[in-house]
């Protein structure tokens, strides 16, 4: 997802870009992907690399993960944006959604992927970026069931880390498609009001590497400056 960001990142940057566990080309490590075993199978990476500080963005399952990693090694993460992602627990209409997304992917797995892709992305942006969703969604479909499962199973164990994400130091922002219906934005927006996290709106859903690639390539590279 971070290919069309990596060649301009990396004229001032060390971008490391991560395939979380039973994406891409890491492995399961389980039936169940908690936050905290992803964040520590990151930070393996991070720690092979002798990286002793690092700036984070987190898409999504991402955002959930960098907080962990932010909880498992405080002193770690400069700075911190949760893109399309939030500190919140998921509600009880998430989690019943998730249990029912679970059993589904048992039934008919790639209709699952294909219905659940497709609902990311506002409306009329499947037509508008046609190239670049047929693209995320054929990588989706590679996603093994079990990677899946256990990453939904995973995320719906997660705890409010409002807590951890207000208490990083530097920089903290919270990407907001105008039209993610993934999350409560409202109560975001109020959570974070009087303190030092900082929100960048876009006009597009959930999925702004794609919807906003120019914005959010424009944000990245201030991101990490001082």
């Amino acid at each position: 997802m971070w290919d069309d960001f990596v060649e301009e990142l990396s004229e001032n940057n060390h971008v490391l870009c991560i395939d979380l566990l039973g994406h891409g080309k890491t492995n399961c490590l389980g039936y169940i992907h908690s936050m905290e075993t992803m964040a520590e199978a990151v930070y393996s990476v991070i720690d092979e690399l002798k990286i002793n500080d690092v700036s984070c963005i987190g898409h999504s399952m991402g955002g959930y993960v960098a907080l962990a990693l932010a909880e498992l090694k405080p002193n770690l993460i400069k700075n911190l944006c949760l893109m399309n992602s939030t500190f919140e627990a998921d509600d009880n209409e998430r989690l019943i959604l998730r249990a029912r997304a679970a059993q589904m992917a048992t039934e008919n797995y790639e209709a699952l992927v294909r219905m659940s892709f497709t609902n990311l992305f506002a409306p009329n942006s499947k037509e508008k970026f046609k190239d670049d969703f047929e693209k995320a969604l054929a990588i989706g479909l590679k996603t093994s069931q079990q990677g899946f499962i256990a990453a939904h199973k995973g995320m719906a164990i997660r705890p409010d880390r409002f807590e951890t994400f207000a208490n990083i130091t530097g920089k903290k922002v919270i990407i907001i498609g105008e039209k993610d219906t993934i999350y409560n934005q409202e109560l975001v927006l109020q959570k974070v009001k009087d303190t030092t996290i900082k929100i960048e709106l876009f006009s597009g859903g959930h999925m702004s590497y794609i919807e906003n690639k120019k914005e959010l390539s424009y944000f990245i590279n201030h991101f990490n400056e001082k």
